[in-house]
């Protein structure tokens, strides 16, 4: 079953059409069907060049970045956690305040259920996916009127330690052949499933589908950054104390420890979290490294908390793959969106009064559309053995410039794997111009600058377009995103019965307003 989607689509079609880099995308991975493959194990001193595709060739567009993230995750996929697959078959329901999400495959069925309540008013209202609890580890005030939907991971695959693991149930029992596989995969997988249960519900309950953040401390700092890194439906990753197999490199870690200090690293992190043949690998012959797996959040927004005082994090290793990281948005043009603050002096996940103001700012800015300042960058300082500001030595390649270009083309991603199904119950009958307008707030909150400038009605078998400029069109997209029909500046024919979404175009290719609606044909 695919599932049709509404919001998502129709976000999926406007976001082709505005100028400014988008901060989330409507699809889990955009590039999932463009054959990347991972890279050789290859000895590399330095960490590795994140704008280098495998074979040698350079990242020199947004769309070359796609494919180069797409790389990046094979490596992560292959070396370190294992496929995280994207089911096709997809449901939910938000009764009594509980979301329950359904997935089917191969006749297997799995279920993840999130209790939380949305708030009152017409929103459209943001949401916050925390692991283990609505806002993880920080404090709920930094999120008012979001939906705060915490992330019961045991649902998934239960926390365990060095591959004692459950295999009876959620990920491991659905798929059977991923036993392998490290909890990260599995842990990440049942966040976007969660994500495509709000997607399900968006309309319903006027959630805000382009406003997602995840947070979570410690090994669920890891876990949200693995979340992040890998559903580009999510706007901003807040990774709280993530330590070895989060922020920290591998490389950067391994250099660390070799001067005396007690870190988490490639040779004794969690091997029930990350495959267990990980352990065997040499960090400075893996294709990637960990900048790279912060790096796949771009062009979307990412702050990471440390907390230098517990040596067991490894704060200089963090510090410097942040560093690095910070290298893709700044070849994008758009260092506000990435920042870190390593304050020290505070118990472990309880995060400093100077964090939580951070954290603040980078949620009223991009999950509020508020002014704010995210020029982040908090050095961790009094840490054992610290030598933080050689970390430019890691780094023998240089950061290009990639210039984004909006597109003009309509047509939709081909990705509607999980998108959601229309509660839709209105039609247009003959002499009926009552269709459903979707140019609602959570629609236009995530296209900035698209505001509905011409009018349509839908009168008997014909849409009828008003107040368009000269040489608009009106594209009609079935609610699986394929163009169904292209009608004149003043509307035409509709030509079936069924659920559509209207896109009204100027001549340039803008979108000037969007509509879905349901036609039953006289």
């Amino acid at each position: 079953m695919r599932n049709a989607v509404l919001g998502v689509i129709v976000l999926g079609l406007c976001g082709y059409a505005f100028s400014e880099i988008p901060l989330n995308f409507n699809t889990e991975n955009r590039g999932k069907d463009l054959g990347a493959k991972a890279g050789e194990l290859k000895e590399n001193k330095k960490l590795p060049n994140p704008f280098e595709f495998n074979d040698g060739s350079k990242v020199a567009t947004f769309d070359d970045w796609s494919k180069r993230r797409n790389e990046i995750k094979a490596d992560i996929e292959k070396y370190e956690i294992g496929e995280k697959p994207i089911p096709s078959d997809v449901t939910a329901t938000y009764s009594g305040g509980t979301l329950t999400v359904t997935v089917k495959e191969g006749g297997k069925t799995a279920t993840i259920t999130s209790k939380f309540s949305i708030p009152s008013g017409e929103g459209p209202h943001p949401i916050i996916i925390g692991m283990n609890s609505g806002t993880g580890s920080l404090s709920s005030s930094i999120f008012s009127g979001f939906v705060q939907v915490p992330f019961s991971h045991d649902q998934v695959a239960k926390y365990s330690m060095n591959g004692q693991k459950d295999t009876g149930v959620g990920f491991y029992k659905f798929y059977g052949d991923k036993n392998s596989n490290g909890d990260y995969s599995a842990w990440s997988w049942g966040v976007s499933r969660l994500i495509d249960g709000l997607a399900l519900i968006a309309e319903e309950h006027h959630l805000d589908m382009s406003k997602i953040a995840v947070t979570g401390c410690s090994y669920a700092g890891k876990m949200a950054l693995f979340a992040g890194a890998f559903d580009e439906r999510v706007t901003l990753t807040i990774a709280q104390e993530s330590g070895g197999g989060g922020i920290n490199s591998w490389r950067t870690s391994d250099d660390f420890a070799k001067r005396g200090t007690n870190i988490e690293k490639i040779d004794n992190t969690n091997y029930s979290w990350f495959m267990q043949s990980l352990q065997r690998q040499d960090p400075y012959k893996l294709p990637h490294d960990h900048h790279e797996l912060i790096a796949m959040i771009a062009p979307r927004a990412v702050i990471a908390l440390g907390n230098p005082g517990y040596e067991w994090l490894g704060d200089e290793s963090g510090y410097k793959s942040m560093m690095a990281a910070t290298e893709v948005w700044k070849a994008m043009g758009i260092e506000d969106r990435i920042g870190f603050d390593f304050t020290g002096g505070h118990e472990h996940c309880q995060a400093a009064s100077s964090q939580t103001k951070s954290v603040t700012a980078f949620v009223d800015k991009f999950l509020r559309n508020k002014e704010a300042n995210t020029d982040i960058h908090v050095k961790p300082t009094n840490g054992k053995g610290f030598k933080i500001d050689n970390y430019a030595d890691w780094i023998d390649w240089e950061t290009p410039t990639i210039k984004y270009e909006a597109s003009t083309t309509t047509t939709p991603p081909a990705d509607s794997t999980t998108t959601p199904s229309v509660n839709d119950s209105t039609t247009t009958t003959p002499g009926d111009s009552s269709a459903t307008d979707s140019t609602t707030k959570p629609l236009f909150s995530a296209v900035r600058g698209v505001a509905p400038v011409a009018e349509i009605d839908i009168v008997g078998n014909f849409l009828a377009l008003s107040g368009a400029p000269v040489g608009a069109v009106v594209k009609l997209f079935d609610l699986q995103g394929h163009l169904v029909s292209v009608l004149g500046e003043k509307g035409g024919l509709i030509p079936r019965s069924g659920k559509f979404v209207a896109m009204v175009l100027s001549s340039n290719g803008s979108v000037l307003m969007t509509k879905t609606f349901t036609h039953r044909e006289r």
